[in-house]
């Protein structure tokens, strides 16, 4: 149950009240930053855990939408989307802002590792000291209600780690990260949440895009884009990469305090996301073992969740792996349309990213993750030893938890290997809709029927509606051997297995809708999605509950994209 606040917050005074900075009053400064947060060219960020650094707001910002779900839980009220000094705030100006507010924000460094492997040649030193926060600016940081929350602007503007860029996003991937969050905490997925989304009247950006219809695989155009700023709020936005960083330079004994740093920020990440879970009187050796343990937990249940949903990440590279064990990162993310386990949305990305690779891929985030931990145990050889039994059983646990979640999601009370496998290979040859076959199955039919809804193929073959037909009979056996009856079979299955899911041919018109300054198609697609198991309206059914048209397949920024911007 959500606990709401007793009493409405209705000004942006009221919520300054709230303020508690946190990181910026625990953690240490970067040295070398300025006071006033005027650091918006690309530099080498040697030390710290942040750099003060003001946003840069868009210009003329217009209100599209906010989340009223989230403003319940935090107790804001609605009217507070649209009134000025809030717009102002989260459009980027936050150099008016009610005490005790901060007129200064913070962008954080954090190092790169994809699929295990470190990287720092994407690092415009080639050093890794200048990757991090690119175009995310936090503004604030509140407790509401016991629940600390950090609020981040996507797309605020330069940062020392905008590695030249403009540090802008566009109306386009900032309505997909702002529904997205939207739609997966319906889902009931962890992640981070959406707060507001504000577009400017008159600035653009240039952007590479696809033309209209385009069939290849990178863009092949340069598109004029509206700038945009979403607001993304997080209990923190600590990534593995985050801790990486720290542990690589303590590992290298880069500076004085490299140690001390690495401790400081694994300790805040302890208070920040686990202080319900690891016992403060612990020392910290102890501290970094519960850390671990927890995170695999969390992490393995994340990507099951994944999974179950039919979501594909497309680049869970360290840096986009919360270290709280949650979603972050909307960018070249998609959910299954036609089931393959190779299902890959960004248009450069591998298969080691991909639908059914993500529990190796975060495994090797993981990987990452203890490595990191390691040098605050090198005099502590029974914690390092548990840090390396925790990490060498983080297979067996996704395993675990992977089973759990195929058992719930096919209605049953315990894991049958065999027909799973039948099963996925039926899917594939088919093929099937993901999202459509579970929800049609969660009627717990008496024939293939209703499972031809999603389907792919007008017509399928004598042999292969047999081989379904069997498969059903089997998996209609081990119903009915259950301790619950159909009806409760079905409805739990409807719990697990969502009826609507944000397709990305959904989401292309809102936004080339938002692009001539018309949101309802947004805001509809916002209060579909954030109901996503219900049985809403027959129009919403017919608009929103049906297979991929076949002159959608293989569209460049449809069916795939490059990485979101």
């Amino acid at each position: 149950m959500i606990n709401r606040p007793s009493q409405k917050i209705k000004t942006l005074g009221e919520l300054a009240k709230l303020a508690d900075y946190s990181l910026v009053d625990t953690l240490n400064c970067d040295p070398d930053a300025t006071e006033n947060g005027v650091d918006h060219a690309p530099r080498q960020v040697f030390s710290g855990h942040y750099v003060p650094v003001n946003p840069t707001p868009i210009e003329n910002p217009e209100y599209i939408s906010h989340s009223k779900i989230f403003f319940s839980e935090l107790g804001l009220s609605d009217s507070m989307a649209q009134m000025d000094d809030f717009m102002q705030l989260f459009s980027g100006d936050i150099s008016h802002v009610p005490k005790p507010m901060r007129t200064v924000g913070w962008a954080s460094g954090y190092a790169l590792s994809i699929f295990g492997t470190e990287y720092t040649q994407q690092c415009p030193f080639q050093t890794g000291n200048g990757y991090g926060d690119g175009r995310a600016v936090s503004v604030l940081e509140t407790v509401i209600n016991g629940q600390r929350w950090e609020m981040q602007l996507k797309g605020g503007g330069r940062t020392p780690y905008c590695r030249g860029a403009d540090g802008r996003a566009v109306l386009r991937s900032s309505i997909r990260e702002f529904l997205a969050q939207e739609h997966m905490h319906a889902l009931g997925v962890p992640t981070s949440r959406s707060l507001s989304l504000y577009v400017s009247k008159t600035q653009r950006v240039n952007r590479p895009w696809y033309s209209e219809g385009s069939h290849s695989k990178d863009p092949d155009m340069l598109a004029s884009e509206s700038v945009a700023i979403s607001t993304r709020v997080a209990p923190s936005f600590i990534r593995v990469g985050q801790l990486e960083l720290f542990s690589r330079r303590a590992r290298k004994n880069e500076h004085p305090k490299a140690m001390e740093e690495l401790e400081m920020i694994v300790l805040h990440l302890i208070d920040r996301e686990y202080t319900n879970n690891i016992d403060k009187t612990l020392n910290t050796a102890d501290k970094v073992v519960m850390l671990a343990r927890e995170f695999r937990e969390r992490l393995t249940s994340l990507v099951a969740n994944w999974i179950r949903v039919g979501y594909c990440q497309g680049n869970f590279n360290s840096d986009n792996c919360a270290a709280g064990g949650f979603t972050i990162d909307y960018g070249p993310f998609g959910f299954c349309d036609e089931f393959s386990p190779q299902f890959q949305p960004w248009s450069s990305g591998g298969l080691h990213f991909s639908f059914l690779n993500q529990p190796v891929a975060a495994q090797r985030n993981f990987q990452m993750f203890c490595k990191a931990l390691q040098p605050l145990l090198t005099s502590h050889q029974d914690q390092l030893q548990q840090l390396d039994e925790i990490l060498n059983s983080f297979s067996k646990v996704m395993q675990i938890q992977m089973k759990k979640m195929w058992t719930e999601k096919l209605g049953l009370e315990t894991f049958d290997a065999v027909l799973f496998t039948e099963l996925q290979t039926l899917m594939t040859q088919t093929p099937v809709d993901y999202t459509l076959f579970f929800r049609e199955l969660s009627t717990v039919p008496d024939d293939i029927a209703p499972l031809k809804k999603s389907f792919y193929r007008h017509s399928t073959s004598q042999e292969l509606d047999q081989r379904w037909s069997e498969w059903l009979i089997k998996w209609r056996l081990l119903i009915n051997s259950s301790t619950n009856t159909q009806e409760q079979v079905s409805k739990q299955m409807k719990l697990v297995n969502p009826k609507y899911s944000l397709r990305e041919w959904f989401v292309v018109p809102a936004y080339q809708q938002a692009a001539q300054r018309e949101y309802s198609l947004v805001r509809k697609l916002q209060e579909v999605m954030t109901q996503p198991y219900a049985e809403q309206t027959s129009d919403v059914e017919e608009k929103y509950y049906q297979l991929k048209p076949p002159e959608l397949f293989d569209v460049g920024g449809t069916s795939y994209y490059s990485c979101s911007s």
